[in-house]
């Protein structure tokens, strides 16, 4: 293992009807901008519960509504403009992960005199941030826990991931009931997304990390024990708990305790894609990430092989390390496949003829990939095999 500090400052309230620590989180009569997305939290109850709590504080709120799934610039820009406008005290993101990383952003740039994008790009360093909490409504990324950030610059075709120790939430609030009315494909794609942290932080090159290695492991059985179910009952409050606390774990630093951090090159490559094209960050996973073991497993089959047997269940009896691993890789495809999630980007209508731009724009910051360095030929070699 390597010498680590563990830091992760949010407090995190979990279960039914937590949203009550809402006014105990508050100061009377703050300025709060609300931060939410295309409207479910008015259908299904959330906005109101929420609305309550801050009225029990006497807070000014203000809203800023319309962030997309992948969010953009561009309302980044909005919020920072209400907050400076308004004064805002505190910014509280209701919804899912793109919701928190817009908040994020904001609360970043609302600190700022020039563009966020220029803190995002990192062209200049991050001082200040205003403080925000979280509601979660979609298990997935795991934003509600840490410091990372993802933010699609529409107009230049870029998608950037960014962090700062600013940025953490004072706090986020988990309740599973919230996750209730979200649908079964935004389900699916919340479930690959919380399973490719897990499997990012796990293709690593420590030595000497069999209790990390073992976490993984196990939070990958429970994740693939548990989506079948979930997808027969999507009001299951056991089985949405479950896949909450999963979510919130895979990308929470707990995972990159003791390693050099993980790989993470396949979120990299569908960053550039959904810069492009604008596809789901839990699709784009699902169709690269078991193409880029069948990629490193070429070279160095040993940690694929780990998987197929500790994660999957495959009998090693008289199979060698390369072909333990092929059937690793299939294992996964095939399991993300029988839940419903795509398998190729022709999928959504994507050929190769942005691969050119996809692989520059996988490199617009250096150094991709940790457990194994990638190339552009490595790149385009997984694009293709996404076909």
């Amino acid at each position: 293992m390597n010498t680590f500090l563990q830091y992760n400052p949010t407090k995190l309230y979990f279960g039914k009807g937590e949203v009550r620590q809402l006014s105990a989180e508050l100061k009377k009569g703050m300025n709060v901008l609300l931060v939410y997305g295309g409207g479910s939290i008015k259908k299904n109850g959330v906005y109101d519960e929420v609305i309550i709590e801050l009225e029990k504080m006497e807070a000014n709120v203000f809203e800023l509504s319309g962030v997309e799934p992948n969010p953009r610039l561009s309302t980044v820009h909005r919020g920072v403009e209400i907050c400076k406008t308004e004064k805002i005290d505190f910014l509280l993101a209701v919804g899912g992960g793109s919701v928190i990383d817009c908040t994020k952003a904001i609360s970043a740039g609302a600190k700022y005199d020039g563009d966020a994008w220029e803190l995002i790009t990192r062209k200049a360093p991050i001082a200040e941030a205003l403080p925000f909490g979280t509601v979660l409504t979609l298990a997935a990324t795991g934003s509600e826990m840490n410091d990372v950030s993802v933010i699609t610059n529409w107009e230049t075709k870029d998608k950037l991931g960014w962090g700062s120790m600013l940025v953490y939430p004072a706090f986020s609030i988990l309740d599973p009931s919230y996750t209730f009315s979200v649908p079964s494909d935004q389900t699916v794609y919340g479930i690959v997304d919380s399973m490719s942290h897990a499997l990012e932080s796990y293709f690593h090159r420590t030595e000497n990390t069999p209790m990390i290695d073992g976490f993984i492991e196990s939070l990958l059985r429970t994740a693939i024990e548990t989506a079948p179910k979930l997808l027969e009952d999507l009001h299951s409050f056991k089985h949405r708990e479950t896949m909450m606390y999963i979510s919130t774990t895979a990308f929470n630093g707990s995972l990159a305790n003791g390693t050099d951090g993980g790989d993470w090159a396949t979120h990299r490559i569908e960053h550039a894609i959904s810069a492009i094209y604008d596809i789901p960050h839990g699709g784009g996973l699902a169709i690269l990430f078991p193409n880029w073991l069948e990629h490193v497993l070429e070279e160095d089959p040993s940690r694929v092989k780990q998987l197929a047997v500790n994660v999957f269940g495959i009998s090693p009896e008289g199979k060698s390390e390369y072909e333990l691993a092929k059937e690793g890789a299939k294992a996964l495809r095939d399991f993300w496949n029988s839940i419903g999630a795509p398998s190729t980007l022709r999928d959504y209508g994507i050929d190769d003829k942005e691969f050119d731009a996809i692989t520059e724009k996988t490199f617009i910051k250096p150094g991709v990939g940790m457990y194994k360095k990638m190339d552009h030929a490595s790149v385009r070699d997984i694009l293709k095999r996404s076909l």
